[in-house]
């Protein structure tokens, strides 16, 4: 059970589904005050109609990220309804993964994902700063990703939107020492998101694998087809191939369970037995 979650008021970006619902999901089942946003309106009713059924508390309000008068908005009404705001999760991204030689197909796309990805994470905590430097504590948590690490072949645009996100959070902690606790989380490959409809070639993920692209390929069959080991899909095993949303949302819960004096400032989400090189 959950020692410090109980009463903390938690803002989530791209709550409305993916791993957003199920950050909101758990943490409102230990105690929490949800706060989620989304563009999406009907995503978000029927996670936030279902945190009530379930007698937990949650409230939402429909943003576009991109808008920094929405994401205040949204701010503003978490800070009514309950007072204050402890934590934002930043989690609202997308995933356009492209070759440069796609830009014909891809650069809309690109676009989009760094007015969400860059723009989105500025307005997000621009919306909760004043108030958590106030209150003289808070927590903000960015979702980052293992494309973020390096220039990345088929990923130069995902790769750097995620590389901003690091070097966005490394900054707020430096700034907000002692008052605002930054975590950045990056995950590898996950299974069952919303992330793979944005892809614009599908070939562009092998730029992670490297020497491993005819295994990681392999396994992709193995996944599709349903003939994985049993180790593969076992998350108790060492072989467990590739996480689930559940593992990522887990993570993301156990970095605000903790005391205010104990931040995770950096945290990389990986299955023991994947692909992914880095």
């Amino acid at each position: 059970m959950s020692q410090y979650l109980q009463d903390k008021v938690i803002l989530i970006t791209g709550a409305g589904g993916g791993f957003g619902q199920l950050i909101a999901e758990k943490v409102a089942a230990q105690g929490a005050k949800v706060v989620g946003v989304d563009i999406n309106e009907a995503g978000l009713k029927t996670v936030f109609d279902g945190i009530a059924a379930a007698g937990f508390t949650g409230t939402y309000k429909v943003a576009d990220v991109t808008d920094m008068d929405q994401v205040i908005a949204a701010a503003q009404h978490g800070i009514s309804e309950y007072g204050a705001l402890d934590v934002l999760v930043n989690n609202a991204g997308v995933m356009p993964l492209a070759y440069f030689a796609d830009h014909e197909r891809a650069w809309q796309k690109w676009h989009k994902a760094i007015d969400i990805n860059i723009k989105g994470v500025v307005n997000g905590i621009s919306a909760v700063y004043d108030q958590m430097i106030e209150q003289g504590r808070g927590q903000v948590v960015n979702i980052s990703s293992i494309f973020g690490n390096a220039g990345v072949d088929g990923s130069g645009v995902y790769s750097a939107t995620k590389a901003a996100v690091t070097t966005i959070s490394d900054s707020l902690r430096i700034e907000a020492k002692g008052k605002i606790k930054v975590t950045t989380v990056k995950p590898t490959g996950v299974t069952g998101t919303n992330l793979a409809s944005w892809i614009v070639n599908e070939n562009a993920i092998l730029g992670l694998t490297g020497q491993r692209a005819g295994t990681y390929m392999e396994n992709v069959g193995h996944l599709v087809d349903g003939t994985l080991s049993p180790g593969q899909k076992d998350v108790d095993s060492i072989e467990y191939w590739l996480i689930k949303p559940d593992d990522l949302a887990d993570a993301v819960v156990h970095i605000i369970d903790q005391p205010w004096g104990i931040s995770i400032s950096d945290i990389t989400v990986r299955a023991s037995g994947e692909d992914y090189l880095y």
